[in-house]
């Protein structure tokens, strides 16, 4: 297969079309400038190509193995985690406080989606780490934090998030795994967790779990989880490792996909953990680790996107099979390739233009992230931390659908090539399966959106976001004749209307959500959303010419042509649907 970062339209957007100076401008970023960042993900792009992509294949034909309680990666993965941590790839967003390199989150967000694009099995076992690290520097004590923090800064420890239990997924109140307080200050954690992300591994000397349990005496449901520190081997006082601790790898997950990626069963028997936060609080603190983690899920999706739509394009741009409509590229030949069919180029120029948009709001989702975490303006941090917790669960479920949808088309693309197991096509479609499915599944975040985001106590912020983008496009004259800020806004106002829709009825106790709206309304959303974004893009390029900036005029036009108009038929769907569903008893099902 073929990877080429798309550092390019990365770095469009950042200088072009945001401006990097919303950045720079931030505390703690003074030095950072679009030489820097261009150098990161040229690097990114290297790096990922060269070590990671070379062995996706191979880690997918081996996968994790299990045996006597020890697991161990694919060949190949020591080695090129070895060099990721040598080259600084884990420390990009950490604090400099912990060795870290203090970049911005937007950065870090380009680059998840260039890991996820060449290798998502071994992206795994450096982003749980990740998100491990940020919630225990939220909700740790300074002592933790000293003790353990460089260590996984620096990727010779890492980190997983223990929540799913075997009776309990998404309703986390079931959970049964019970903390007992001992003398010195200590708990004692017994249970068993599943689904656990790269809950074992030959790639660290230590692996930082954070589990969710239950306090002797707790509050039943959700009220009373607490959240704890349980190492793999316990850490002595001068930072060196000490004895194993009460956790053990009980088995691996046989998967569909990611195969190279150690999915565990753990069983905690009288295990040392450590209180992070408050007792009784440790579901809001996993929550800033798992909202992470469901924006770089997203990611993976994205990322999977691109890589599939560039191996197609190259598959389509050889293989020659008919004649195509005139007028033909050489009249000569006995067939054309397949690129020159009008249903090949819009499937590709499908793939493209949401893959496009997609990480246009990657880009704006990133920096409302930085400015959440650094503007000094109290109001900007506040006003950027609402529209980070609004568009988290569209980013999760729109991204890995796309994720879904655009390998299953490049695999088209290939026909029964694509079916076969040589052009690699079958593993993106296997390995993206997972995207929709976990860190709560797309269900989940739509009936999030739906249920809390836009109705409830975010409801106002909703409808002024909402109505901040129609005052935009009142504005904008973006594509020829004001095209594409027409059909955006028109697009924009049907959400509005839907939206109010959804309140009027959450409002007078009918919950729109539970009667089967939710995942239709967050598709519209988010087309709708990014049919925003590609005005405001197209506005940002008004003066500028070359081919370039023609290409993404015309990827614009497909967008709001093609695929922008699907809202139409999802807000009839929400509107008008939602009683045929209500109507039918579960008891139908037998009939």
């Amino acid at each position: 297969m073929i990877y080429n970062a798309p550092t390019k339209d990365m770095l469009f957007l950042i200088n072009e079309w945001i401006g990097i100076d919303r950045l720079t401008t931030l505390p703690g970023f003074e030095d950072v400038d679009a030489d820097l960042i261009e150098a990161v993900l040229e690097e990114a792009g290297k790096f990922a190509s060269s070590e990671l992509l070379t062995i996706n294949r191979d880690g997918d034909e081996h996968g994790a193995v299990y045996n006597d309680g020890e697991v161990t990666t694919p060949p190949g993965f020591k080695e090129a985690y070895k060099n990721f941590i040598e080259a600084g790839w884990t420390s990009i967003d950490a604090s400099p406080d912990h060795g870290g390199q203090g970049l911005p989150k937007l950065l870090q967000s380009l680059i998840d989606e260039i890991l996820g694009a060449t290798n998502v099995a071994f992206k795994l076992y450096t982003e749980l780490s990740r998100g491990a690290y940020h919630c225990m520097a939220h909700s740790a004590s300074e002592d933790i934090c000293d003790r353990y923090l460089p260590k996984v800064v620096e990727g010779v420890w890492s980190g997983t998030m223990c929540l799913t239990e075997p009776h309990c997924g998404t309703d986390l109140g079931l959970l049964k795994t019970k903390a007992t307080p001992a003398a010195d200050g200590t708990y004692r954690l017994s249970g068993e967790k599943i689904f656990i992300t790269s809950g074992d591994h030959d790639l660290t000397e230590n692996i930082l779990h954070l589990v969710i349990a239950r306090i002797d005496g707790a509050p039943a449901g959700t009220r009373g989880i607490s959240l704890f520190l349980v190492p793999k081997f316990l850490v002595n006082d001068d930072g060196s490792l000490g004895e194993r601790n009460g956790v053990q790898t009980a088995s691996i997950e046989h998967k569909m996909g990611i195969k190279a990626s150690a999915t565990c069963s753990l069983v905690f028997n009288d295990a040392t953990g450590y209180l992070l936060g408050e007792e009784n609080r440790g579901l809001a603190n996993m929550f800033k680790m798992m909202n992470l983690e469901r924006i770089t899920v997203g990611l993976q999706g994205l990322g999977l996107s691109d890589i599939a739509l560039q191996n197609a394009l190259d598959y389509a741009q050889e293989r020659r099979q008919s004649k195509a409509p005139a007028p033909r590229p050489d009249d000569g030949a006995a067939a054309d390739p397949i690129v020159y069919q009008p249903e090949m180029k819009r499937q590709l120029l499908t793939i493209r233009s949401q893959v496009e948009g997609a990480r246009a709001l990657s880009v704006f989702a990133g920096l409302n992230v930085d400015i959440m975490e650094r503007s000094p303006d109290k109001e900007a941090a506040a006003t950027a931390e609402a529209t980070v917790a609004l568009l988290t669960p569209v980013i999760k479920a729109h991204f890995s659908d796309l994720g879904m949808s655009a390998t299953l088309s490049a695999q088209q693309i290939y026909g029964g090539h694509g079916y076969v197991r040589e052009h690699g096509m079958e593993q993106l479609v296997r390995d993206c399966r997972i995207a929709p499915i976990y860190e709560g599944t797309n269900e989940v975040q739509a009936l999030d959106l739906v249920s809390r985001k836009v109705t409830g106590k975010m409801q106002e912020f909703a409808n002024a976001f909402l109505g901040g983008w129609l005052e935009y496009l009142d504005a904008s004259t973006a594509g020829d004749d004001g095209e594409i800020a027409a059909a955006a806004r028109e697009s924009l106002q049907r959400l509005i209307e839907v939206t109010q829709w959804v309140q009027a009825r959450a409002g007078a106790g009918e919950d729109a959500a539970m009667r089967g709206s939710a995942t239709q309304y967050l598709r519209l959303f988010a087309l709708t959303i990014i049919g925003c974004l590609w005005a405001q893009v197209i506005d940002a390029i008004a003066d500028k010419q070359g081919e370039f900036y023609d290409v993404k005029r015309k990827l614009a036009r497909f967008y709001v042509q093609q695929v922008l108009p699907e809202t139409a038929f999802l807000a009839g769907v929400i509107v008008n649907g939602s009683e045929a569903l209500a109507d039918f008893d579960v008891a139908d099902f037998g009939a």
